[in-house]
């Protein structure tokens, strides 16, 4: 099997499935998905499989992390159903933490990640991380994966060049769309709701970044969401 030259982070949702697409264009891949517990790990599952299967991925290059432990540590309302999830985004103030936010999650994912991809030999870590949706996340900043490549400097073997890509972070969410729709991502196929795993319920913060983009960028958004 030709060895891949990137492991990709693809949680199902719409940025990591345009993150995918991206990555694919450097050659084969390898797909890291990672549940935690949180409200709609079974539809994301769902859509990573999917995903996966239109990119034809070998089941040996698909790689399903479960750190459940981050629900049990709570803190987020993704994971704690006590916990009300934020709706009516975009418009918080500059530095406010959503309730959506999950401590430090990026940190397991991008370890996970960086992991596989030191023992299959892949050279980059692709995470479809966007700041302007999630501009209280501190781990979805710029300086964030900047510290974090130095980590992943510092904790590999030598000889080990594994380089943390976020292809997507400056882009708007239309112009991540706009750039899925250009590569032929499979966008039908992804899942951003936060709160249903049937049809999408339309009022969450992500639904709505999520449909203001595809508004936005002037084509339909393929994904069913409840209009009751």
């Amino acid at each position: 099997m030709e060895q891949p030259a990137a492991v990709v982070a693809l949680s199902g949702g719409l940025d990591s499935c345009v993150t995918a697409a991206i990555a694919a264009q450097t050659g084969p891949l390898a797909l890291l998905h990672v549940t935690y517990g949180q409200r709609t790990a079974r539809r994301e599952r769902q859509a990573f499989d999917e995903i996966a299967n239109f990119y034809n991925t070998a089941q040996s290059r698909r790689l399903v992390a479960d750190i459940a432990y981050l629900a049990r540590i709570g803190g987020s309302s993704l994971t704690d159903t006590n916990i009300e999830l934020p709706a009516g985004a975009p418009g918080r103030p500059e530095g406010v933490v959503p309730s959506s936010y999950v401590p430090f999650r990026n940190t397991h994912i991008l370890s996970i990640a960086v992991s596989w991809a030191e023992v299959i030999g892949a050279t980059q870590v692709f995470i479809g991380a966007v700041k302007q949706d999630t501009p209280g996340y501190p781990d979805c900043q710029p300086a964030y994966f900047e510290a974090f490549q130095k980590l992943a400097d510092a904790g590999t073997k030598p000889g080990t060049a594994i380089r943390i890509e976020t292809p997507v972070i400056h882009m708007s969410k239309a112009d991540i769309v706009k750039k899925g729709t250009e590569l032929g991502a499979p966008l039908h196929l992804t899942w951003s709701c936060y709160r249903s795993e049937n049809a999408a319920c339309g009022k969450c913060d992500s639904c709505l970044l999520r449909l203001r983009a595809f508004r936005a960028a002037g084509i339909p958004d393929p994904v069913e969401y409840d209009v009751g």
